[in-house]
């Protein structure tokens, strides 16, 4: 009895997911590097600027940190990130296809 009710409680979770998901919206803490504060930091790296000489020049937009500077080790995560996306764009790929074939497969009836 206890497996059904944990069956039912996760799929009622992933329904209500796929429904905000839907309208535009995602769970977790929103991103304190955006994608045009990583385009700064980016474009000021290639001028030769440091991390440590660009972070106290951007702002976060939103969340509990709004006004305040990101820190270093957050756009050094960034930046990780973006660097791996554009080495491997076929792993984000295939992870995005695998995902989607995972939703499926948990729709499907048994």
């Amino acid at each position: 009895m206890a497996e059904t009710e944990r069956e039912n409680i996760r799929e009622a979770k992933l329904e209500g997911l796929e429904t905000a998901a839907r309208k535009g919206k995602y769970g977790g803490r929103p991103p304190v590097i955006t994608d045009d504060m990583l385009h700064t930091v980016l474009r000021r790296k290639a001028l030769g600027e440091s991390v440590e000489q660009i972070q106290p020049d951007l702002i976060i937009p939103t969340g509990k940190r709004k006004g305040q500077n990101p820190s270093a080790a957050s756009i050094y995560r960034a930046l990780a990130d973006h660097e791996k996306t554009q080495a491997y764009p076929e792993a984000v790929e295939t992870a995005h296809a695998d995902f989607a074939a995972l939703q499926q497969r948990d729709r499907s009836p048994v």
